[in-house]
């Protein structure tokens, strides 16, 4: 299964970890991605949606 986001697309990001010594090493940042069911095209099915969708009202979730 991706670390993407079914309904806008987020993905893992990428960066450095910066410690007080200015030492840096790569570190990977992903979305916070739940499986919710939801109700897509008129039928229902388990997708990984970012929380930031879900508070925003983009998924409708099947009852």
């Amino acid at each position: 299964m991706s670390k993407v986001c079914a309904i806008c697309g987020k993905g893992p990001s990428t960066g450095n970890n910066v410690s007080h010594a200015n030492n840096k090493s790569s570190k990977t940042w992903y979305p916070n991605l739940q499986k919710v069911k939801a109700v897509r095209g008129g039928t229902v099915s388990t997708i990984k949606v970012c929380t930031r969708c879900i508070r925003s009202g983009h998924v409708v979730k099947a009852l």
